[in-house]
């Protein structure tokens, strides 16, 4: 043999070593490990410093808020080096700046800059205006879990209680990083003080405040000694139930005591309803219980870089225990979110597809080269996936759709390199003998093209790993996990696949032509078809022109708008939010009496299985939610329907095809009670706050106003505008 190339003399090394076996298989192993301890969710992970700054300003107008708080601190914030996007709200007495720095910013240090930025300019606050309030929000904050409890006995108070005792147990995972309950109503000691007998007594009502404040305080007040003991006092008590408040001493009359229970009514119970929650079952008749009940639900986030599929398991398991213990029997427990088990079947369906495109590669193989060369393969192709999974496990990635989608895009590339290389192995044993020097030498001779041709597409891939913005880190695993798949794919193929093919094709028959080893059909086919293009110049010119002709026909499918252009394609979620914003000042029951007539034509749609209606509150946010901030959704003109949808194995229409289908009869229900409603679906990516934004400026709030009427009657004519 003459000098050998760096394949060559990787695969002299390792094609009778005993290492090679126990590379394959400790390969193979590691992979089920990371496998099964690499965390599972359904989206990646994506850092996006986002921080709200809340500021009260009493008293004032939503224009003074405006000029005094809102566009200096505007101003200030965007000075932070790292900040992206500031974005404000401004009511009556009260401004809120939406500050999200640029993707990959790190959290702790952002917050440390916001932090500073305000505090060092906490001297030029106006008076009257209370200090900057700072909420951290993240993707780790977006619930994994919600649980909905209702039953026909129980109203809002006791069912918010039944949550509570639900919500102490669930906390004790160390993996539930927060725990919120919407709907019912919290426990509320009342006290309606009669103004005659107030006035009778003399007694000032800020008096009853301060007696409050006093009353419900307990202090240490030193210790002393008593038979060898050091004995604790403390002095005061807090309040415990409405006998303790009757007897709060108010003021004397006299040489009398005038108690609170003198002058005034006290109650014990649920507060007054400041918000509904209800839940509802589709309309079908093999489903009993289709009536709509009061609810209240329980949403669980989890931390940081935890399992969504295993926290979820837990905490499902943790409330069927509960059930007859602190959850009475009587009370339906619906599970209207669960994260983990979408994460786990969509990781679950791609691992599926993954093994069936191996198969099918293994197939085709064997179909085209021989059932010996598809053994070669079967063994590369895993050893190459299990090595790149081990790797995204080590670089903090989780199994999400897009890390598995990097893997069954480049089945089809890395298998290349294995085939290369097997098939002309193959050709060497069958012209010259099955030998380690032949094999040596079958491997370096395709060696550097293989080389050049991975490290070509590596090239290719690894230019959308800097892609900035949202879609950026969400579309990095793609690169990064195509690029160490095609990296190993080549380290196998000159390691694994020599040691393979020679254990596996040493007994091949001897021919004696070369082209004998080859498929005499096909090369006989492909001589046809390639030999009018290389002898005659006119053939050649006609070939350039058809492949010319079809790019252009290709390239005309967008401007002629033939074909659909999209980032992602739409996914098949379940679950549809139907958001629903009633005129200003609107009272809580009219919203609650719009919201059902919209649900009771949601629970006809035949693909719902059921619904929650959240009146006066926000539903459990999504991704999509915590962007736009939805759960800031509070007042009594909005409410939200989250609607979950059969299984999509039971189901045949998508849930965007579900979602433009009841868009427009929703509208027209919404348009009887003057509401404004949009369909939203959790996007495939990424959320944006809007798809088209027009920003009006001028000094004249009345001209502004008549303009914006005007480019909203030019967005709703539009096509394809679907809510405004």
């Amino acid at each position: 043999m003459g000098k050998i190339g760096i394949s060559g003399r990787i695969a002299g090394a390792f094609i009778n070593s005993r290492l090679t076996p126990l590379i394959v298989v400790a390969s193979l192993i590691l992979g089920v490990f990371a496998v099964m301890v690499t965390p599972r969710e359904e989206e990646p992970q994506i850092i996006v410093p986002m921080y709200d700054v809340m500021v009260m300003y009493p008293g004032a107008s939503a224009k003074e808020v405006q000029e005094r708080v809102t566009r200096p601190m505007e101003g200030l914030l965007y000075e932070i080096k790292g900040v992206e996007y500031v974005y404000s709200i401004t009511r009556p007495g009260m401004s809120m700046v939406i500050v999200r720095f640029h993707v990959g910013e790190d959290t702790e240090r952002s917050l440390v800059k916001l932090y500073d930025k305000l505090m060092s300019n906490y001297d030029i606050i106006p008076p009257g205006v209370s200090k900057p309030l700072v909420k951290p929000k993240s993707i780790d904050e977006v619930p994994i879990l919600t649980l909905t409890i209702s039953g026909e006995k129980y109203n809002g108070y006791q069912l918010r209680q039944v949550a509570a005792e639900m919500a102490n147990e669930l906390k004790k995972d160390p993996d539930i990083c927060e725990i919120a309950i919407t709907g019912g109503q919290k426990r509320q000691l009342k006290v309606a003080i009669d103004p005659a007998k107030l006035r009778a007594y003399g007694i000032s009502p800020l008096a009853i405040i301060d007696m409050f404040n006093t009353s419900n305080t307990q202090m240490p007040s030193g210790s002393f000694q008593k038979d060898n003991k050091e004995i604790l006092v403390a002095t005061g008590g807090f309040l415990k139930n409405a006998e303790d408040v009757g007897n709060l001493v108010v003021g004397t009359s006299g040489a009398s005591a005038i108690y609170l229970k003198n002058i005034a009514t006290i109650s014990d119970g649920p507060e007054d309803p400041a918000n509904y929650v209800f839940t509802g079952n589709a309309a079908s008749n093999d489903r009993p219980g289709a009536d709509i009940h009061t609810a209240a639900t329980i949403s669980m986030a989890k931390k940081s870089g935890s399992n969504a599929t295993a926290i979820a398991n837990r905490a499902i398991a943790k409330t069927e225990q509960m059930k007859g213990w602190i959850i009475p029997k009587d009370i339906d427990i619906n599970v209207t979110r669960n994260y983990g088990e979408t994460a786990e079947e969509k990781s679950n369906e791609l691992l599926d597809h993954l093994m069936i495109a191996t198969f099918s590669v293994i197939i085709l193989i064997a179909l085209t080269l021989g059932w010996k060369e598809s053994i070669v393969v079967a063994v590369a192709v895993p050893v190459t996936l299990a090595l790149t999974l081990l790797v995204t496990y080590i670089y903090g990635y989780t199994l999400n759709r897009v890390t598995l989608f990097s893997l069954i895009f480049s089945i089809g590339i890395l298998v290349d390199d294995a085939i290369v290389v097997v098939e002309n192995i193959h050709r060497h044993f069958k012209t010259g003998g099955a030998s380690i020097q032949r094999a040596v030498m079958a491997v370096d001779e395709v060696g550097n093209p293989t080389i050049l041709a991975t490290f070509t597409v590596i090239a290719a891939l690894l230019p959308m790993a800097f892609v900035s913005g949202l879609m950026g880190p969400y579309m990095r695993p793609i690169p990064v996990g195509a690029s160490a798949a095609m990296i190993f794919s080549i380290l196998i193929a000159f390691v694994v696949t020599p040691w393979m093919s020679f254990k596996v094709l040493r007994n091949v028959k001897h021919a004696d032509h070369a082209e004998e080893a080859g498929g005499k059909a096909i090369t006989t086919f492909y001589e046809k078809m390639l030999r009018p293009l290389i002898q005659h110049r006119g053939y050649r010119i006609a070939g350039l022109m058809t492949v010319a002709g079809l790019l252009a026909v290709a390239l005309l499918l967008l401007p002629l708008k033939l074909v659909m252009v999209k980032m992602l394609p739409f996914d098949n979620k379940s679950e549809i939010q139907i958001i629903i914003d009633m005129p200003a000042g609107t009272p809580l029951e009219e919203t609650a009496r719009a919201t059902r007539a919209i649900a009771e034509y949601v629970r006809t749609v035949a693909e719902v299985r059921d619904f929650q209606l959240y009146i006066g509150t926000a539903a459990p946010f999504n991704f999509n939610g915590l962007v736009r901030h939805y759960y800031l959704r509070q007042q009594p003109n909005t409410a939200d329907i989250q609607i979950n949808l059969v299984e999509k194995g039971r189901r045949r229409a998508q849930s965007h095809d579900v979602a433009k289908r009841i868009r427009g009869p929703i509208q027209e229900i919404a348009k009887h009670y003057g509401a404004n409603v949009k369909v939203a679906e959790i996007p495939p990516g990424p959320p944006v706050l809007s798809t088209l934004v027009a920003e009006l400026y001028g000094p004249d709030p009345t001209r502004q106003t008549q303009l914006a009427h005007q480019i909203k009657n030019i967005f709703e004519t539009t096509p394809g505008v679907v809510a405004v």
